[in-house]
């Protein structure tokens, strides 16, 4: 199927592109998606048949996987600057030590695309191996659920995922990160609402009501940090905060939007492990105060409607 939407994307594109260069705004925005759904399914097509070549030569999990990912997305990432108007300014560093050091990378999920720019910085900005706590849903597209699916990585169902992700933080490597969406999916008002109440049926009520004081974020699910945490002890831990994204929830605020005329900004500051305090209830709110601080970031930063 794969193949068959690529040559059928590939087969309209002459036509839609003469209406867009004869019949205005609208048709155009329409090119600028066809161009993009033309790269992704080109590069999706190349890595689905990388990753069928490493499995016949018998490397069905060779780390090479992370190659394949790396040009997959950064051909993205690249078509996305040269068609959507993507540019991303970044404040803070994920490295700044200097030191080769394993990472867990804790961000805010808002908006189509954050994960795939994380996953970008990462591979190419970084040169770090991502392994990626992700949506089940996502296994729908051909090149995730074979590539990643070969790779460590988690595909998360409906909660109870902690301890996968405790066995995937397991034995991180000094150039390894661990990427994790503590809200547990992007954001909405109403999941924000639902979260927020869900804290209050678990009599988390100091919790419930931090929740409530941050007006872009939706509460962190600590189970699957704290797992991580714990079983790697020894990675350092850096939040990530970002806009530019977040007011494109439906697929009609996509189409208003692109091309994108401002940037996307991205926050990160980095903790050392050692500074990482000790206990869980300890921990939960530490993670909450660091929640805060990226609320308050995104509150300075926010690009109106």
């Amino acid at each position: 199927m794969l193949f068959l939407l690529t040559a059928l994307v590939l087969l309209l594109f002459p036509v839609v592109w003469l209406f867009g260069v004869v019949f205005g705004r609208e048709r155009k925005r329409a090119v600028r998606f066809l161009w993009f759904a033309l790269a992704w399914g080109t590069r999706e097509s190349a890595a689905v048949a990388e990753c069928g070549w490493l499995w016949c030569t018998g490397r069905g999990h060779d780390v090479r996987h992370y190659d394949v990912i790396r040009r997959y997305v950064a051909g993205l990432y690249a078509v996305a600057e040269r068609r959507l108007g993507l540019r991303v300014e970044d404040e803070g560093s994920w490295d700044g030590t200097g030191e080769d050091r394993p990472l867990i990378v804790l961000s805010r999920h808002a908006g189509p695309g954050d994960a795939l720019i994380l996953v970008h910085h990462l591979l190419s900005g970084y040169g770090r191996r991502p392994r990626v706590v992700m949506k089940a849903e996502l296994q729908l597209d051909p090149c995730i659920d074979i590539a990643a699916g070969r790779m460590p990585n988690v595909f998360v169902k409906h909660g109870g995922a902690a301890e996968r992700i405790g066995r995937l933080a397991e034995g991180l490597g000094p150039r390894d990160a661990l990427l994790i969406f503590p809200e547990g999916g992007n954001f909405s008002p109403e999941r924000r609402r639902r979260a927020i109440r869900r804290l209050a049926r678990h009599r988390r009520r100091r919790d419930a009501v931090r929740a409530e004081r941050m007006r872009n974020l939706m509460p962190p699910r600590p189970g699957g940090v704290l797992a991580a945490i714990d079983a790697a002890p020894g990675a350092d831990v850096v939040f990530v905060a970002h806009v530019g994204l977040d007011q494109m929830a439906s697929a009609g605020d996509i189409w208003r939007r692109v091309p994108l005329t401002e940037p996307v900004r991205a926050r990160w500051w980095r903790i050392a492990a050692e500074d990482v305090p000790q206990g869980r209830e300890a921990r939960i709110n530490w993670l909450y105060a660091q929640w805060e601080r990226a609320d308050a970031w995104i509150s300075a930063n926010r690009i109106s409607r």
